[in-house]
């Protein structure tokens, strides 16, 4: 089936993590409202699945953490995948691949692709902003079009000969400007008046075991500093398990809630969050919510990654803002003392905490730009070029 001719196009996709899972469902909407008929299938979640994506494989097969055993470990098992995945696209051959962040899965399969004459599309831009930038001549190879979340970027790639549109961040259209904290308090249970704070350790199981002890261990020496917080942990569905015995061991006194997923409501209902470095930084931002972005990773992924870094920030807040706007603290600086005085110190200065808020405004108005009406307005004119 051609895309050309008003006929719908036949979409192959791979998003490899909760977060690409919501940008690729994000799409997904766009595309099917353009096109009834589409079809899509490859690798995804149920955020792609609620818009009729078949996937071949669930998302979770290819969530691993830095650099380090458990990737060793499972690098036969993605390599496979990633193979049968080709063949079967190469067979099938649809009218576009979109691969959906995960660079390093996403990248080889599609120079692949394009080598055999099938047009490639890759949402989210790579950071070669921040670190890696030798990845711009593997992008040149591998991408037909880029689409860029932020808006500075399409002019890197421009500038080595690869097309890139700015189509906003989906988040920024599905997050509503003006933060209904009244709502999702009342939705949580919470009293208006009571200072709360938002704990999310990330969504994936290798950063969880890294981080979540040292973010229980911070609840648990807040709760004994200001007896009047508390705290609610959205845990991502299938991982309550793993959380349930760290908070028995670190934190079993405070009065922290484990929530279901919701993570939006928390970010919206708390006056603070302490959040691990991702994209989930970027919502706490789009819900103007003072924070303290913290990291651990293993001792090899770290010293890997810090001799790789162009920029001085890691989190997407700063790095938009082009500013050390909320504290960053990462391996050894992430510690329960270190985190708990960063989180007061929101909490004590309403004046700091509403100067960022205001920023986080600016931010938001820049990013909201109908992601998903734009990227496939992109992505048309992608398939008008076969």
């Amino acid at each position: 089936m051609s895309a050309l001719g008003g006929s719908a196009p036949r979409v192959a996709m791979v998003a490899g993590e909760t977060s690409g899972d919501l940008l690729a469902g994000l799409l997904l909407g766009g595309l099917c409202q353009r096109w009834p008929g589409l079809s899509s299938a490859g690798i995804g979640g149920p955020r792609m699945a609620a818009h009729g994506f078949e996937a071949w494989w669930p998302y979770e097969k290819l969530a691993v953490h830095g650099f380090n055993m458990e990737v060793l470990r499972r690098f036969r098992e993605i390599w496979m995948i990633r193979k049968h995945l080709g063949d079967r696209l190469l067979q099938d051959r649809p009218d576009v691949f979109v691969g959906v962040d995960a660079p390093d899965f996403n990248l080889g399969l599609e120079a692949r692709l394009k080598s055999a004459g099938i047009k490639t599309v890759h949402f989210v831009s790579p950071s070669i902003w921040a670190w890696r930038g030798g990845r711009i001549n593997k992008i040149h190879q591998s991408v037909d079009h880029m689409l860029c979340l932020f808006p500075f970027e399409p002019e890197l790639y421009h500038a080595k000969g690869i097309d890139a549109t700015f189509v906003g961040h989906p988040l920024a259209d599905t997050i509503p400007l003006e933060v209904p904290r009244a709502q999702a308090r009342q939705k949580l249970g919470f009293d208006d008046a009571v200072p709360l704070v938002a704990v999310l350790p990330g969504s994936r199981r290798g950063e969880i075991q890294h981080i979540t002890p040292t973010f229980l261990q911070t609840v648990a020496l807040l709760a004994k500093q200001r007896t009047d917080l508390r705290f609610v942990l959205p845990v991502v569905p299938g991982l309550r398990e793993l959380i349930e015995p760290m908070v028995r061991e670190h934190a079993p006194d405070a009065p922290l809630t484990l929530l279901d997923g919701q993570s939006h409501e928390a970010l919206a209902a708390c006056d603070v969050t302490l959040i691990a470095s991702g994209t989930a930084t970027l919502e706490a931002a789009l819900f103007k919510r003072p924070m303290v972005i913290a990291y651990r990773i293993s001792t090899l992924s770290w010293h890997i990654m810090k001799h790789m870094a162009y920029l001085p920030w890691v989190g997407l807040p700063n790095i938009l803002l082009r500013d050390f706007a909320v504290p960053e603290r990462l391996q050894d600086d992430a510690n329960p003392a270190q985190l708990a005085a960063d989180v007061l110190a929101w909490l004590d200065d309403p004046a700091r905490a509403h100067s960022v808020q205001q920023r986080f405004l600016e931010l938001h108005h820049l990013l909201k730009r109908d992601t998903a009406r734009a990227a496939s307005h992109a992505i048309a004119q992608v398939l008008e070029t076969r």
